[in-house]
């Protein structure tokens, strides 16, 4: 039996739990892609006599491509949300009136406030420490004995969910959002 043959034979036998191990990871309409991604970069392999453990190889791949498409969603998170809070504090640095602005930002940080208090403990501790004391991620790693990574990941989580929750507040308190808030969300693609 060749080496393909085995490489074939391993990754049929493990499908199923390629998409345990791989739904752990990423969204559920994403599992399939990255099951079948594994097995096209299996099937990429020019020199597969160094790989012992065929079984290993596709679950350490499949788990690979799974992180590597989490980090990448992160990264458009992080990314969408620093250009919509740029795009915000631009549209408020035009506003007139004062005190509107000094309750609109009291009510605000109220609403952030509660956000924040919302968020899973670990999560909590982590999004204050990066957004509210300026620590790196490293710093906050070594601190609560994290990997960079699950700091990364929670950092993400509480922008993504601060945000939400500030989102739905601004909807109940104007009835639907307001023209800035949907220029800089990207209109109603949410």
């Amino acid at each position: 039996m060749t080496k393909d043959t085995l490489f074939y034979k391993a990754y049929l036998a493990s499908r199923k739990g390629l998409s345990n191990v791989v739904a752990r990871i990423v969204p559920p309409h994403e599992i399939e892609d990255i099951v079948q991604e594994t097995y096209v970069r299996i099937c990429q392999i020019k020199n597969t006599e160094n790989i012992c453990s065929p079984k290993s190889f596709i679950y350490k791949t499949a788990r690979n491509l799974a992180l590597d498409y989490q980090k990448q969603a992160n990264i458009r998170l992080v990314d969408s949300i620093d250009n919509m809070e740029a795009l915000e504090q631009l549209l408020t640095e035009h506003q007139k009136d004062e005190m509107y602005e000094n309750a609109l930002t009291d009510c605000e940080f109220s609403n952030f406030c509660e956000a924040v208090r919302l968020l899973p403990v670990q999560c909590r501790k982590v999004f204050v420490l990066k957004k509210v004391y300026g620590y790196s991620q490293r710093e906050i790693a070594a601190q609560l004995n994290l990997s960079e990574s699950t700091v990364e990941k929670h950092i993400a989580t509480g922008v993504k969910r601060c945000t939400q929750f500030m989102r739905q507040s601004e909807k109940s308190v104007y009835g639907k959002p307001n023209s800035s808030s949907q220029k800089s969300a990207g209109g109603s693609h949410e």
